[in-house]
């Protein structure tokens, strides 16, 4: 095995040598300093992050395959995010939590490190700062929960909670029953059930070659989780010897893959800002456009809410990503490698699909074309993207009047007035939240519809926004429009009444008003008096380099890699 990196610190007989060992002999063996590879375990395991509280005993296992293969494991936690419970929102510390990483995996005596995530941001936030620092990496995706059910039927996390809570704003479930539903929305331990962000993320990194193939999709309480946690335990170890790293793993044909798989397995729309950012610290040439032409015409196969029937573990059940991927197995790149050193192709040989109600045939899709679509006009110069899967048919060609709220607070406060002038042909738009203007890009973008139509049976309405949307989220939705209203994008000079033309067909997302006209008009000082104007801290710092959704929202400084070296000494 190669002289590793960790030797710096504790290979040599100096006082430096000295304290880099000493300190660390709380239990260890001298032979732990011999030269053999120590792997940090970044993990995100946090009880205010409860669909990662168990990633502690799946470190156990990653530790146990470690030992087992000759290295030396460390637990290292790391910023942990938690979609239910941080605000204003985690995507505001996503970027965080990817330098802490990369600057703790930089400045320890480290020679490979797996990555432990599983709600929505801590596996992005992980492979950005693996990118970076591009020391051999390795992902063990934390895992769906199990399903539980209510009043006899399952229930898809997340999912249900937009449906049941529509039910009681609509006055056809009472909030007592909501309420009930509670404690039988979270079975088990795990991340969303659904495709949200959380399991398409896990599918994403698979696609992308970054786990051991197969484990993506594994339920959070199966023992086979534990089992190839310790595999990847092992597995590092190897990839230390032979110094596979993200610059050699990754390519171009990587990312495409992923988002095939994206549009296979109906993914959140939040995989494109990740990915994006991914991308942009690799510096792989990956753009918006990318997703629109290698995912527009890959059809959708598996039958999972928000998109379709079922639930994670009727996906693992079924044969999971990779027998899914095996029916799309033509439109991967050949050559685009995993973890393992081999090409991700190689591991679909065998891959079955156990039930074709689940995961469906390629010659029997739920949808033809099921990629995210990149919409472009004069309302998003930069782009916008829509998940048609999720979409309502019948509104993918719409024109209708512009009904603007300037804020979030500005639409609670009038989404449900009986006097709003809105009926079901009008396209509800919600701006100020994009990175800049909440700050943070929010999940806010699949607005609640207003309470009199959703009386009048109105179940999905076309909505704009330059905010993002949960991955359990469902409804014609235009989000992510680029620039921003708070970077001066024309989404900022709307009007109410203002005649919208979408077009998902045509990739187009235009307002009805004269090029001249639009340019005379002035931002609301409604709007701009709700963007962020932070003074100080990590919000003022986010809001002064973070860059646009069409780019990934990265912050402009962390795009692009450091590595891993560190010339001088602590002491």
């Amino acid at each position: 095995m190669p002289e590793q990196r960790s030797s710096q610190w504790y290979a040599g007989t100096d006082r430096n040598a000295y304290i880099h060992r000493a300190w660390m002999r709380r239990g260890l063996p001298a032979h732990a300093f011999d030269g053999r590879p120590h792997i940090a375990i970044a993990n995100t395991a946090s009880d205010l992050t409860p669909c990662n509280a168990h990633l502690g005993e799946v470190a156990e296992s990653v530790k146990q395959g470690i030992w087992e293969a000759g290295g030396v494991p460390m637990n290292l936690p790391v910023v942990s995010l938690g979609e239910t419970l941080v605000r204003p929102t985690a995507m505001l510390w996503r970027n965080m939590a990817a330098m802490a990483t990369e600057e703790l995996l930089r400045a320890n005596p480290v020679d490979g490190v797996v990555l432990l995530g599983g709600c929505d941001k801590t596996i992005p936030s992980l492979l950005m700062a693996a990118a970076s620092v591009d020391l051999p990496a390795v992902v063990v995706p934390g895992g769906p929960m199990l399903t539980g059910t209510f009043r006899g039927k399952p229930l898809g996390c997340g999912t249900d909670v937009w449906k049941l809570s529509e039910e009681v704003r609509a006055g056809t479930l009472s909030e007592e029953e909501f309420l009930r539903s509670e404690s039988s929305m979270i079975r088990s331990r795990g991340h969303c059930n659904t495709m949200g962000t959380a399991s398409t993320m896990a599918c994403v990194a698979e696609a992308l070659g970054t786990t051991v193939p197969g484990v993506a999709g594994i339920p959070a309480p199966d023992s086979r989780l534990l089992e190839s946690a310790h595999g990847t335990g092992r597995l590092v170890v190897e990839m230390v010897a032979e110094g596979r790293r993200p610059s050699t793993t990754l390519s171009k044909g990587s990312f495409l893959n992923a988002i095939v798989a994206l549009a296979a397995v109906g993914g959140s729309t939040n995989a494109v800002v990740h990915l994006l950012a991914v991308a942009g610290r690799l510096g792989i040439d990956l753009t918006l456009d990318d997703f629109d032409r290698t995912g527009a015409g890959v059809p959708l196969l598996v039958d999972l809410q928000p998109a379709g029937r079922h639930l994670m573990e009727d996906f693992h059940r079924a044969g999971g990503l990779l027998a899914a991927l095996n029916e799309v197995r033509d439109l991967l790149d050949p050559e685009a490698l995993t973890v393992t050193g081999t090409p991700l192709v190689d591991h679909l040989d065998g891959a079955r699909i156990w039930d074709d109600s689940v995961i469906h045939r390629r010659a029997d899709p739920l949808r033809t074309e099921a990629g995210i679509a990149v919409l472009r006009g004069n309302l998003a110069p930069s782009g916008a993207v829509i998940k048609p899967a999720a979409a309502s048919p019948e509104l993918l060609n719409h024109r209708g009047r512009a009904v603007v709220f300037d804020s979030i607070e500005d639409m609670h406060a009038r989404i449900d007035d009986p006097d709003l002038d809105v009926d079901a042909t009008s396209v509800l738009v919600l701006r100020g939240c994009g990175p800049r203007g909440y700050p943070g890009m929010p999940e806010v973008a699949n607005l609640p519809l207003p309470t009199k139509l959703l009386e009048q049976g109105v179940r999905d309405m076309v909505r704009i926004c330059d905010g993002r949307m949960s991955g359990t989220a469902y409804g014609t939705v235009v989000l992510h429009v680029a620039p921003e209203a708070a970077a001066g994008g024309p989404l900022g000079l709307l009007r109410t009444g203002d005649w919208i033309e979408l077009d998902v067909a045509g990739r187009r997302l235009d307002v009805d008003v004269p090029a001249a006209e639009l340019e005379l008009r002035r931002p609301a000082e409604e709007m701009t008096a709700s963007f962020a104007a932070p003074a100080r801290g990590w919000e003022r710092l986010y809001v002064d380099h973070v860059m646009q959704a069409d780019t990934g929202v990265d912050l402009d400084f962390l795009v692009g890699s450091s590595g891993h070296e560190v010339s001088r000494e602590s002491h």
